[in-house]
């Protein structure tokens, strides 16, 4: 029914296309202007609707830039909040949305701020706290500012080259767009993905001289956590009554994961950035172990006394690509 309700729409994907073409256009044209900025800026996106891995990108560097004074910018989406939100203490996931709230959790000594007007935020941050180097989270498609840096993410398997515009397809943004960025790093990925396929994703992407396509692919962990310290070896749950609770864009990967280390569950899959009621909770409660993702726990936590969750990382497929992506960081700082 979902398929057939996008073909019926594609007539609307076509005017969504124009729109997308001529804004672009406006601001290559020099119509609309882009904004620089001093503090070194790297953008993360993607040109799709979710399912790329952003947070966990958003994490990947948050690490490897350790010694920096590093802010993270987001739009804070869903989140009951107004305007410009640096996040403290006394913030709740409703405050700063889903993910900020989650990056503010677990890196307490990283500045995370929220603002839908992402030129307001930078400037708000550089006045506040002068950062080192801002991380913009999910803002490949704003051009009102202009990065130092900017990274692509797609998906193994939803390439955006393979994709169409909303609503028939996922695509938010022109294809077109992705000669703006600086890496493409293919997420998702087979591990140890072949050296043919690598090269048969490389060209369809048709990169520009000066841009690398990388290839990464997501680890899971092997415990699960809940509050404080607490955690289970995954080898703890096989016999164990599970409700996988999900609200993420594509919970595949992550099914095939805990299938794969013979859990047997009962999955409970709602849209990305689900708000759950307390008629969700209700159903969870016959239980042993409610597991979900990292994002929903931040939203599920407090709620429920058997909540657990897994948490995830990107990992490159090759010392080289991972070497790629830190020698191009290091350049911009």
């Amino acid at each position: 029914m979902q398929r057939l309700l996008r073909l019926l729409a594609f007539p609307i994907s076509i005017i969504y296309g124009l729109v997308v073409h001529i804004r672009n256009f406006l601001f290559d044209s020099g119509v609309l202007r882009s904004v620089t900025f001093d503090t070194p800026l790297i953008c993360v996106g993607n040109l799709s609707v979710g399912g790329t891995g952003k947070t966990p990108m958003i994490e990947f560097l948050v690490r490897m830039l350790g010694e920096n004074k590093v802010a993270i910018l987001s739009r804070g989406y869903k989140r009951k909040s107004k305007g410009f939100v640096l996040a403290k203490s006394y913030h709740t996931v409703h405050d700063l949305g889903d993910e900020p709230f989650q990056l503010y959790r677990k890196f307490p000594n990283v500045i995370v701020a929220v603002d839908a007007d992402r030129r307001n935020g930078i400037t708000q941050l550089e006045s506040k706290v002068q950062p080192d180097i801002i991380l913009l989270d999910d803002a490949f498609q704003h051009r009102q500012v202009k990065p130092r840096f900017s990274i692509l993410l797609t998906a193994f398997d939803s390439l955006y080259e393979d994709d169409w515009y909303l609503p028939t397809g996922d695509l938010r943004d022109s294809k077109r767009e992705a000669s703006r960025a600086d890496l493409i790093i293919v997420t998702k990925s087979p591990e140890n993905i072949s050296t043919t396929k690598r090269k048969e994703i490389t060209k369809k992407f048709n990169p520009k001289p000066r841009q690398k396509v990388l290839f990464a692919h997501l680890a899971y962990a092997e415990v699960v956590k809940s509050s404080g310290s607490e955690q289970l070896p995954l080898s703890a749950l096989k016999n164990a009554n599970i409700a996988l609770v999900t609200g993420i864009a594509r919970p595949e990967p992550l099914v095939k994961f805990l299938k794969s280390k013979g859990l047997d569950f009962k999955h409970f899959k709602f849209r990305d950035h689900h708000d759950f009621s307390e008629r969700d909770i209700e159903s969870f409660n016959n239980y042993e172990i409610v597991l979900t993702t990292e994002k929903d726990y931040v939203r599920l936590m407090g709620r429920l006394q058997n909540l657990y969750y897994l948490e995830i990382a990107h990992r490159f497929d090759t010392d080289k690509d991972r070497a790629i992506l830190e020698s191009s960081i290091k350049e911009i700082l």
